[in-house]
């Protein structure tokens, strides 16, 4: 079992969409680092029993239910954590939903459910935690981009993919505008990763072409984009700001492989 260190102690790290696939193994790495562990979700039992497994193993964590769609239920959630936590010191955005059809009927309301879960959403959780980090002069932001945001990936990403471009050019509007209160934002931008979603969306052809794509030749585990996230959240990274880091086996770099 990897061994807990103390870098986080004393500090509250906010995930969302922390109840499973990527959130869950992030907010694990941040809890084994010290850190009071936030799960902000929409399913409030499966937050409760990735809670529940972070408990056992000694470890700190609680859960919200926040809908991050919802700026309402997004204010909510933040001011139960500014009541019961005190604090924000890391926020991870990992919460986000994908529906892939075809560009010329991509329907409009699908479209702009997309837009709202994942960019207005980051925006306004990213809001919410920086007014919680400035008086304390520190603090971390780190968004899930995706890799479908710097270069089509496929077809039917039309909102998927215009979302995370968004997220990435938001995520360099906060650096910018949040540094001087000692926060950073950066951004990790995915590729193909063995998580709930893609096992819903990737059909087995599609798995397959994608992963000849790579160099590395799989899809990625949510434990190795986990890890790249607590590294931008760290003390290690304090001179690391608006920076996007792809975590992709090599996709975007083997132009001469791509789908």
């Amino acid at each position: 079992m990897e061994q807990q260190s103390e870098s986080g102690r004393g500090r509250v790290a906010v995930v969302t969409g922390g109840a499973m696939g990527i959130g869950a193994d992030v907010a694990e790495r941040l809890a084994r680092s010290g850190y009071h562990a936030v799960l902000s979700d929409i399913n409030r039992g499966a937050a409760d029993e990735t809670v529940g497994k972070l408990r056992a193993q000694g470890l700190c964590a609680s859960a919200v239910v926040m809908d991050v769609g919802n700026p309402d239920s997004i204010a909510e959630g933040f001011a139960a954590i500014a009541r019961d936590a005190g604090r924000c010191d890391v926020l991870v955005n990992c919460a986000g939903i994908a529906t892939m059809l075809p560009f010329i009927d991509y329907p409009l309301d699908v479209f702009l459910k997309t837009m709202q879960v994942n960019v207005t959403g980051t925006l306004l959780c990213a809001q919410h935690a920086a007014r919680m980090m400035r008086p304390n002069g520190w603090g971390r932001i780190v968004n899930i981009a995706s890799v479908a945001g710097m270069r089509a990936v496929g077809t039917g990403r039309t909102a998927y993919g215009t979302s995370k471009g968004a997220v990435i050019a938001l995520t360099r509007q906060m650096a910018v505008e949040l540094c001087d209160y000692g926060i950073t934002a950066n951004a990790v931008s995915p590729g193909p990763v063995d998580t709930p979603m893609t096992k819903a969306l990737h059909s087995a052809q599609f798995r397959e072409e994608y992963s000849r794509a790579i160099p590395l030749k799989r899809y990625g585990k949510t434990s190795e984009i986990a890890a790249a996230v607590c590294y931008l959240a760290s003390d290690d990274a304090a001179y690391v700001n608006g920076v996007v880091l792809p975590v992709d086996g090599g996709f975007l770099s083997w132009g001469a492989g791509a789908i």
